[in-house]
């Protein structure tokens, strides 16, 4: 049964998700603080997290910075905060996600399912197939079912390699420009989008409608197997 770290402190909500997670097979453990959260965190260690970000006692950002010093579990944020700078502070700080209050059951559970497919590691599979694009991170070789192979420049590999080892997993602007050009690019999201649209050009069938290279408005982007 995966472990699930359920953090907020409206009755109301946890009491839901503890009903709808347990119906599904869910390990379900509740914390109403921060601070039961990270107790509850280092006794039984979650295999993903759901928080919220308005907490009694600590913030849920700290919350993340808390955990994520110890763990690489997916951390969901379940939050009433709409603003795209709690959106973005909270992925920076490590979030995986970010669903906003109200939220539908099978929304999250789609969240959540995707944000567990990080957790699955990629190293034990170095070549995955993509629509019908083989990509070898070893090698570092794209190849089309064809057997063509599909040329990307080291920035454009780079990127895609960030994204593609992290499957399902929403990432910041802030985030992708930091990995791939470093701490002195976190503004140049013109760079990004450049790029992004490059990726798109070469690996979607209809680069106006991708299909794995998304983009989620105002938080960053998600690449989906």
């Amino acid at each position: 049964m995966t472990r699930v770290l359920v953090v907020d402190d409206e009755p109301q909500i946890t009491r839901a998700l503890q009903i709808s997670l347990k119906a599904r097979g869910y390990d379900v453990y509740v914390a109403a603080t921060g601070k039961a959260a990270l107790e509850i965190a280092a006794q039984k260690p979650p295999e993903l997290v759901i928080l919220d970000l308005g907490l009694p006692d600590l913030d849920g950002i700290e919350v993340i910075h808390g955990m994520r010093g110890w763990t690489d579990a997916p951390i969901v944020v379940l939050s009433g905060r709409i603003e795209q700078a709690d959106k973005v502070e909270a992925l920076d700080a490590g979030a995986d996600d970010y669903v906003t209050k109200p939220f539908g059951m099978d929304e999250l559970l789609a969240r959540m399912r995707a944000a567990l497919r990080r957790s699955s590691s990629v190293q034990e599979q170095p070549i995955l197939m993509v629509g019908d694009i083989q990509i070898d991170l070893v090698a570092k070789r794209i190849t089309l079912r064809s057997g063509a192979d599909v040329r990307l420049t080291p920035t454009e590999w780079h990127l895609l390699e960030v994204m593609v080892r992290h499957p399902g997993k929403l990432m910041s602007q802030n985030q992708l420009l930091t990995e791939v050009w470093g701490a002195g690019y976190s503004t140049a999201g013109g760079n990004l989008r450049f790029y992004m649209a490059q990726l798109r050009r070469k690996l979607e069938p209809d680069p106006a409608r991708p299909k794995h290279l998304l983009t989620e408005p105002g938080m960053g982007y998600r690449f989906e197997p």
